[in-house]
């Protein structure tokens, strides 16, 4: 499912207190005609549902197969899917940033401390359905990839210990440079970056050189630009842990609105793999 057993054991533990603190503020605005707790007994124990959720996100089988895996109906395994991914979206924080977004005082104290650290920024695009209307599919075609996309970006930490930052489901045609600068508001004016050539021109960014028209870099200049790649590759690294998750590996098929639920709680879920969030005790 993505993480390891002792990892879903708390994370499932987490996401029944989340469940039971919805269902008791529901109760206090509720009038009740019937007893609590009445009706049909659910068909699943509450990690088994967790578990149903995770194992889509992990292999994106269609929800008739997940039904068939858990003995349910279809339409019962894409109820339970989207009732749990709320959950775990509210107790997953997809970055650093917006793990401390609501502590005034830490989120400044993050702020300085990274401004320690050349952190790494890369981008990646994921295929999903063409739009129904021609101005919205003009606006998700990236000629790139001859196909209707998204675009996310990513900020990590040098060695790849965390997202520090991420933005996800816009455009794919959207340049890597515009990305960024909408994400440097988030930072220290002085914060530096490391990226690869689509950052070039940026300021208080690293890129590699580039070579230049009708001519050849020098030797001294490929050596550079090899040490600059083997730096920057674990960012490369990262993003294939995201796409661990076939959800976010191949093209996506659910309605475009949950994009971006699903794929941050993705990036929660890579974080508490990698030991970056770890869910109190």
């Amino acid at each position: 499912m993505g993480i390891s057993y002792k990892q879903f054991l708390q994370l499932a533990q987490h996401a029944s207190l989340r469940q039971n603190q919805e269902r008791q503020c529901i109760e206090q605005t509720k009038i009740r005609v019937n007893a609590s707790r009445g009706g049909r007994k659910p068909l699943l124990s509450t990690e088994s549902e967790i578990g149903l959720c995770l194992f889509y996100l992990r292999h994106l089988p269609t929800f008739e197969i997940l039904g068939l895996q858990f003995s349910i109906s279809k339409t019962s395994a894409n109820d339970i899917f989207h009732y749990w991914l709320k959950i775990l979206r509210e107790i997953l924080p997809a970055s650093l940033l917006e793990q401390v977004k609501n502590q005034v005082s830490d989120y400044e104290m993050v702020q300085e401390l990274l401004t320690e650290f050349e952190l790494l920024v890369d981008s990646s695009e994921q295929h999903r359905e063409r739009p129904g209307k021609y101005q919205e599919q003009k606006k998700f075609y990236s000629g790139k990839k001859k196909k209707h996309t998204f675009k996310n970006q990513f900020i990590i930490l040098p060695q790849a210990q965390d997202i520090v930052d991420v933005i996800v489901g816009l455009p794919g045609p959207a340049s890597d440079i515009n990305l960024l600068r909408e994400q440097r508001k988030k930072f220290a004016t002085r914060q530096q970056f490391k990226g690869d050539k689509a950052y070039i021109g940026q300021d208080n960014v690293a890129t590699p050189h580039k070579k230049p028209k009708n001519r050849r870099l020098s030797e001294s200049q490929k050596e550079e630009n090899k040490i600059f790649s083997s730096s920057r590759i674990l960012i490369e690294h990262l993003i294939r842990l995201v796409k661990i998750f076939q959800i976010a590996a191949h093209r996506f098929r659910l309605r475009p609105q949950t994009y971006q639920r699903i794929i941050l709680t993705v990036c929660g879920l890579v974080r508490v793999r990698i030991g970056a969030f770890v869910l109190p005790t």
